[in-house]
């Protein structure tokens, strides 16, 4: 008769087991809090989600390079944030010229699909040129090796682009269009931000359909899977691989636009950052190379941001909540990390991916 192996529980595990369930009660006291205290009216409330979700949007539209990038070479371009500021701080330049002749005004439409274009394809050269120059080299390189030169490639092309444009601080212009005001579900909310969040959630839709449904989308799900098999199929690697940092680079010029129609202070040559290491947080979070997981992620992230600092922090009688929205985002990331690595729609990687 078999005997039976005494079940251990380590040190780390009673911690891990008592932090979940501290934060379980922090976040239950917030929340309770905040609710009892009615501090805000429904209508509030309802600014505050679509303000998330357009927000959210925004780093889902980024998270999707990460995911892409991720799912075909198995590394994380965090040099990616570098390139959604390149598109949306050269397209900075044409939406003031547009202002300025009054083309925006006229054709706000246009002017803003033009926007979007250029933009996009910013960043689409600059992504392909980050992979010709800094990862096709090292592609069977150990895997630290790109993520050194990943993060080396950013503060080059932040530095570039410094060079380009200047470190003062830019803004798009105000898009009068986008000023006024949509009753939805009775609910009064700012025209920007469903306008914003419904463009992204068709621009991920297409990004789904692309991959799903196409003879080049079945092509990188291919390589994805097995690049030799893949290869012995006849695909050609090099052009998946291409094609799949063209895609990613252009979805984070588009949401480049998307951030300056949504909040457009803050355009300089440093403003990669923070979006970029946010965009990674909801990528982990959906589940890193995973494409809906992305999308979610991103969503759910900007709601937490949005939502966080008045429902739990002020909740809990912290001060300056609205100045702890980062905090709130990378808080999220450690507990991702810690609780549920392979994210919400992630499945567990296998030793080869891993």
């Amino acid at each position: 008769m078999q005997k039976r192996t005494p079940l251990r529980i380590s040190w780390l595990d009673l911690f891990l087991r008592a932090f979940q369930f501290v934060t379980a009660v922090v976040i239950l006291i917030g929340l309770y809090n905040t609710f009892t205290a009615a501090r805000y009216t429904s209508n509030q409330w309802a600014t505050l989600v679509f303000a998330g979700l357009a927000q959210g949007s925004i780093y889902a539209l980024i998270a999707l390079g990460y995911t892409l990038v991720y799912g075909i070479l198995l590394m994380i371009n965090f040099a990616h944030g570098e390139v959604y500021m390149a598109g949306a701080l050269s397209t900075v330049f044409l939406a003031n010229y547009f202002a300025r002749s009054g083309f925006l005004a006229e054709s706000p439409f246009i002017a803003i699909v033009l926007m979007i274009l250029f933009s996009a394809a910013i960043s689409t050269v600059v992504a392909l040129l980050l992979e010709r120059i800094a990862y096709r080299p090292l592609r069977n390189a150990p895997r630290l090796i790109p993520l050194i030169t990943a993060i080396g490639a950013s503060f080059a092309l932040q530095y570039t682009f410094r060079g380009f444009y200047g470190s003062e601080f830019r803004s798009y212009p105000t898009v009068e269009a986008l000023r006024g005001i949509w009753n939805i579900f009775g609910f009064e909310v700012p025209i920007v931000q469903p306008v914003v969040f419904l463009s992204a959630v068709v621009l991920m839709l297409a990004l789904y359909w692309y991959v799903e449904r196409t003879k080049a989308g079945k092509a990188m799900r291919a390589v994805s899977e097995n690049k030799d098999v893949a290869r012995l199929m006849g695909i050609d690697i090099d052009k998946v691989i291409v094609t799949t940092f063209a895609l990613g680079g252009a979805l984070a010029g588009a949401a480049g636009v998307f951030n300056g129609l949504f909040r457009p202070q803050g355009v300089f040559f440093l403003m990669g950052f923070f979006p970029g290491i946010k965009a990674f947080t909801a990528a982990v979070l959906g589940g890193i190379g995973n494409i809906p997981g992305a999308m979610f992620g991103g969503l759910l992230l900007g709601l937490i941001e949005s939502l966080g600092p008045n429902i739990i922090l002020e909740g809990l009688g912290i001060p300056g909540t609205n100045q702890l929205k980062d905090g709130i985002a990378f808080t999220v990331l450690v507990l991702i990390l810690i609780f549920r690595p392979q994210g919400i729609f992630g499945e567990r990687l296998s030793e080869t991916k891993a």
